[in-house]
């Protein structure tokens, strides 16, 4: 099981010196989201800083880009890294997609399907497989010119998708080579919901779900006395507060007996009590969602959790705690190495 970092916006520079920490703490590599900013840049500058890690996009906004822009630039960034790249993509919600990128967004499972299948014939094209000829509900690529074609590299490209509900599980099952796990699971959720959906997919295309790699990120709060995890733990509380108000993710506190745990985060939130969300989650929630413990017992407690499950744990949190406080780098570093070798 690989360990990374996941890390947000960011100056180019501050991307590189954070991976060279990371790098040398001895992570297997740097997940880049997409916010405030596209991930593409701070990631070619983090590569070049640090060649040893293994770069993923967690994800990449999908539909406001065709999909030979995300293939044309994922290619790029897999031949510059010598194929330590993997490449995922999400939908977003509508709001984002229609009112902030002006993109479509109509029938999402559908048009993610459609966009994975575009992009992996741009894939076979740029490795010159075979022409490109991609005949979709949504996209059609027909057209590759010799001089518009990035040069061959041959390295295995693999295309990754966020998936938290029944349809998008399918096709993950049907068309990608992994998944990105919600922050906000816990194990019963991945055990029952999340692997029976990806198989359900799986089966209608020939596929089995072993093959599909879980990248699981986790909010993780190391520390050896309450009080060095205090503010941890309260990142956490809030980080579950702030994605357990999605109507869409009620199940998650549902199934495990937390009921009408969305709702009254719901109401806190719209009188903007932040405080009263976080204190909502309970210790009993917090074992469930997240992994706390010393730092001696953190990389057994991720292994205990994940390993068998997860081609990779992403550290949700690690990044602020490494900026802030550089003596964890080292204490990181332990976790990582018990973790990588588990």
């Amino acid at each position: 099981m690989e360990i990374d970092l996941m890390t947000g916006a960011s100056s180019w520079k501050g991307a590189a010196d954070l991976a060279r920490t990371v790098q040398d703490a001895g992570f297997s590599g740097m997940l880049f989201t997409e916010t405030s900013q596209v991930p593409w840049m701070q990631m070619a500058a983090a590569a070049m800083a640090a060649p040893e890690l293994f770069f993923t996009t967690g994800i990449a906004v999908a539909f406001p880009r065709s999909p030979m822009v995300s293939a044309a630039v994922a290619y790029e960034f897999a031949a510059n890294t010598d194929g330590r790249f993997r490449l995922g993509l999400g939908s977003q919600v509508k709001a984002h997609i229609t009112r902030r990128y002006g993109a479509e967004f109509e029938h999402p499972a559908a048009r993610l399907r459609d966009y994975v299948l575009a992009v992996k014939a741009c894939f076979r094209a740029f490795n010159q497989e075979e022409k490109l000829s991609h005949e979709g509900e949504f996209y059609n690529l027909s057209l590759l010119p010799t001089d518009w074609a990035p040069k061959a590299h041959g390295h295995p490209m693999k295309v990754d998708i966020s998936a938290v509900g029944p349809h998008m599980m399918k096709v993950a099952g049907e068309v990608a080579d992994g998944i990105h796990v919600h922050p906000l699971h816990s194990m019963p959720y991945i055990q029952n919901r999340l692997l029976p959906g990806v198989a359900e997919g799986a089966s209608l295309a020939g596929r089995d779900v072993s093959d599909i790699d879980l990248i699981i990120p986790v909010f993780a709060c190391p520390g050896d006395t309450p009080q060095e995890r205090a503010a941890l733990v309260a990142r956490a509380k809030r980080q579950i507060g702030f994605y357990g108000t999605t109507p869409n993710y009620a199940f998650q506190f549902d199934d495990l007996g937390f009921e009408g745990t969305t709702s009254k985060l719901r109401e806190k939130m719209k009188v903007g009590d932040v405080a009263a969300m976080a204190d909502l989650i309970t210790e009993e929630m917090l074992d469930a969602y997240a992994v706390v413990g010393t730092w001696d017992e953190m990389a057994g407690k991720l292994l205990d959790r994940y390993a068998g499950t997860a081609a990779r744990v992403v550290m949700y949190m690690a990044e602020d705690q490494i900026r802030h406080q550089p003596e964890t780098a080292a204490k990181w570093g332990e976790v990582a190495a018990a973790v990588r070798a588990g």
